[in-house]
């Protein structure tokens, strides 16, 4: 997030995107509901699905799943067209603002709803309500990640963040809102091929040469690869061992048939989780590790905030800390790791990261610190850009809309898209082993559109086969108006129907990302 979480309360306007906040991110919706009722704050909800914080939006838009590009580039075009972009902001701050005005100018409003099906007047109120506001900020998800056009769609966002000043200002910003526990932390460790903690690109020479001092090794400039990247070159057996941790790709991952395959090829798969998943009964060694309340650390969330973790109960058995686990891997590989404590390699962490350099644990006990926060006397930084980007200007994208890779034609005539239920998180690891979670939610629904749900004869609770071009899946039905014609939506916590045996491999180009939340499927009453 470009912005604190705490800030998002000084917003006068939300536009929230790909994002079931009420449900998905309850604490953060809360807080945009306080700012409408007790400050008057507007709020803006685009979704293809009418989630339940739609309902108490001042305006709220359903495009067509896929089309967000062009949805935004004619929010764009309005408030470029009736001069409610900030041109003072835009000539200081930024560079490329004329590449993009020619891309926003092919899309007026009239061509913006032959794509996404949103209205004229309506696209018109909400880009008019976002770029009069004093403040607007918009927040958004997976919904808008999952794409082929995953990173145009926020670079969309910036575009439209930048055109209208609302960057380094409080109550404004770019604000992702993170999909699980620490993956923002994750990330800032180099949890990612192509970078060291802090997103040091491991192709600079000069960052290699300050990791190696301090590891004792020398180390490849080359990018690893990205999952969807492994799956493949397991398939080519390019790789042949697979070590996952904290992460359950036979349910989370697209095109799961394929996924199955990969692994069932692997010489040796290694799974360190807190319980044995699905991803885990089929592993060949697996490492038992303590939870979160079991263990010490440091957690970031979603808005960079670096907090600690302090253990409250002994873990079970043999369980450990991951920490302590990698390190004793790697030492019976031949490279000790003795850091002793996960205070230790903490100060490791800092002393190499920009970004967390004046970060401590003693700072930490008086509570979070948001990076970047580069020495022991910086206050740490809950607003990024502010008085000017981290790059100097900021870099306007000319994006182009690009249609799904996978649309419904006569054989699978409906759209699906997934998400989440409130009852549960990710793939129920956790929540479906409380039993209280589980008796509130114990199943999925394939949710259909009441009318066409009467046109196929489906009544709730019906047995319904969905089918893809990859693979089928049965489960029961629920007409619900929230879903419009042709959009079929159902969530992925469930083993007992795996909604991403459906879902498009496809890729978005730049960051690799799987279409999740579009594909073409076919639905029938299951045979009885």
């Amino acid at each position: 997030m470009t912005n604190s979480i705490a800030d998002l309360e000084e917003s006068d306007c939300f536009l929230i995107t790909g994002s079931n906040t009420s449900e998905c991110h309850p604490v953060i919706a809360d807080m945009v509901r306080r700012a409408c009722k007790r400050r008057g704050a507007k709020l803006i909800v685009v979704e293809p699905r009418e989630i339940p914080l739609a309902r108490e939006a001042h305006i709220f838009l359903q495009p067509r799943p896929g089309t967000d590009v062009a949805w935004l580039n004619g929010m764009m075009h309005v408030i470029w067209k009736e001069r409610l972009w900030d041109e003072a902001f835009v000539k200081e701050r930024t560079e490329g603002a004329e590449a993009l005005f020619r891309t926003i100018d092919r899309y007026p409003p009239r061509r913006v709803e032959m794509i996404t099906g949103i209205p004229q007047d309506q696209l018109i109120r909400a880009a008019r309500m976002y770029g009069s506001a004093p403040r607007s900020a918009v927040l958004f998800a997976m919904g808008l990640t999952q794409h082929i056009s995953g990173t145009d769609n926020v670079k969309s966002s910036a575009n439209l963040a930048m055109l209208t000043g609302n960057v380094g200002r409080p109550g404004t910003g770019v604000n992702p809102l993170r999909g699980q526990n620490n993956v923002q932390g994750a990330c800032d460790m180099g949890a990612l091929p192509n970078v060291f903690s802090g997103y040091q690109r491991v192709s600079d020479i000069n960052n290699r040469a300050k990791f190696e001092k301090a590891w004792g090794r020398l180390l490849s400039g080359k990018p690893g690869l990205t999952l969807t990247a492994a799956g493949e070159a397991i398939q080519c057996e390019k790789i042949k061992a697979l070590y996952i941790m904290g992460e359950n790709p036979l349910l989370t991952d697209a095109d799961l048939t394929h996924v199955k395959k990969a692994l069932a090829r692997l010489d040796l798969a290694i799974v360190q989780d807190i319980f044995l998943t699905e991803t885990a009964r089929l592993a060949h060694v697996v490492f038992p590790a303590a939870c979160f309340a079991e263990k010490e650390g440091t957690f970031t969330n979603t808005d960079r905030r670096v907090q600690r973790v302090r253990r409250a109960v002994p873990a079970p058995g043999q369980c450990l800390m991951d920490w302590e686990i990698i390190a004793r891997l790697s030492t019976a590989f031949g490279y000790p790791m003795r850091y002793g404590s996960a205070r230790n390699i903490f100060s490791e962490l800092a002393a190499l990261t920009p970004s967390y350099q004046g970060i401590t644990y003693d700072r930490l006990e008086a509570g979070g610190l948001h990076w970047p926060c580069p020495d022991a006397k910086h206050p740490g930084t809950p607003i990024l850009h502010q008085g000017q980007f981290v790059r100097g200007k900021g870099l306007f994208h000319a994006v182009e809309y690009r249609p799904p890779a996978e649309l419904p034609d006569t054989d699978y005539p409906f759209t699906l898209t997934t998400g989440r239920y409130y009852e549960h998180y990710h793939t129920g690891t956790m929540t479906r082993r409380s039993k209280g979670l589980d008796l509130l939610c114990p199943q999925g629904y394939a949710e259909i559109n009441p009318e066409d749900a009467g046109e196929m004869e489906v009544e709730e609770g019906d047995r319904v086969v969905l089918t893809s071009r990859r693979g089928r899946v049965e489960m029961h039905a629920r007409p619900n108006p929230a879903c419009p014609r042709g959009i079929i939506f159902a969530p992925f916590h469930f083993h007992e129907a795996r909604i991403n045996l459906l879902t498009n491999p496809a890729r978005d180009p730049v960051a690799d990302t799987p279409e999740f939340k579009v594909c073409a499927v076919r639905l029938e009453k299951a045979a009885d």
